[in-house]
C-alpha cells in the first residue's frame, strides 16, 4: 500500500490498467446511504430501523456485523415498495451526488481515464442511486444490489453486500482477467482487501491527492 499522495511510477499508462474507486468517503465526503434512507423513509424511521437492526445483530452476535445490520435495516424499510417510483427517486437523489464530488479524487479518476484505464466505482451502497453517479464520470459500476418481484422491492439484498473481500470478488467477476496494472481507492476498513489485491492501494485521507497516478 502507498501513501496518499505518492507518485506511481513512470510510464503507468498501460491502456490494461485498471482504478477502483470507493464511493462514501473516498469520490465524495462522508455516508450517502443513510441520506438516501431518510429520503425515502424520513430520517426517524431510518435511525429507528438501524439501532433496531444493531441491537439485534448484537444481542444475537455478540458483535458488530454491518453486513447483518444492513439486511435488517433494509427490510425494515424498503420492504414491499414499488420499484417503479423508488427508482425514479434513487436516480434524482444520484444525480444530486455528482454535485458533492471531492475534486481531487474526481481529478485522480479523470487522469486515469485519459491514460485508458478501465474506471469503476466500487461501493457497498446502492446501485439504484450510484449508477447515476457513474453515467456521470463516464465509469462502471459494482455496488450493493436490491432484490425485486413483480415490480417490489423485498427489502433483502441480491447477492452480498459489496463491502470488504466482496469487493474483490465482484471486482474480479466483471474484469475477468487481471489487467496489467491495478490501482484501487479507499477510506475505510471495508476497503482493506480491494486496497491490498491492488498493485497501488491509496489509501485517501482528508489531505488532498495528487491530479496524476
Amino acid at each position: 500500500m502507498i501513501p496518499e499522495d505518492a507518485e506511481g511510477p513512470a510510464g503507468s499508462s498501460s491502456a490494461t490498467g485498471l482504478a477502483a474507486f470507493d464511493f462514501d468517503g473516498t469520490l465524495r465526503r462522508g455516508d450517502s446511504l443513510f441520506p438516501f434512507l431518510g429520503l425515502v423513509a424520513g430520517r426517524v424511521a431510518a435511525l429507528s430501523a438501524i439501532a433496531r437492526g444493531a441491537a439485534r445483530v448484537i444481542v444475537r452476535t455478540r458483535r458488530v456485523d454491518r453486513d447483518a445490520i444492513k439486511d435488517l435495516t433494509f427490510r425494515r424499510l424498503l420492504t414491499d415498495r414499488e420499484t417503479d417510483p423508488l427508482l425514479k427517486l434513487a436516480a434524482e437523489f444520484g444525480t444530486g451526488l455528482t454535485d458533492g464530488l471531492r475534486p481531487d479524487v474526481v481529478a485522480r479518476l479523470r487522469a486515469h481515464q485519459q491514460l485508458g484505464h478501465r474506471v469503476v466505482i466500487v461501493s457497498a451502497s446502492l446501485t439504484i442511486y450510484l449508477q447515476a453517479v457513474a453515467d456521470h464520470l463516464g465509469c462502471e459500476l459494482v455496488a450493493t444490489n436490491l432484490n425485486q418481484v413483480n415490480g417490489r422491492f423485498t427489502g433483502r439484498i441480491e447477492g452480498r453486500n459489496c463491502r470488504g473481500a466482496e469487493k474483490v470478488v465482484r471486482l474480479r467477476e466483471v474484469i475477468g482477467e487481471r489487467p496489467d496494472e491495478v490501482w484501487a481507492y479507499g477510506d475505510s476498513h471495508g476497503d482493506d482487501e480491494m486496497l491490498d489485491w491492488a498493485d497501488h492501494g491509496v489509501r485517501v485521507g482528508r489531505t488532498e491527492i495528487s491530479a496524476q497516478p
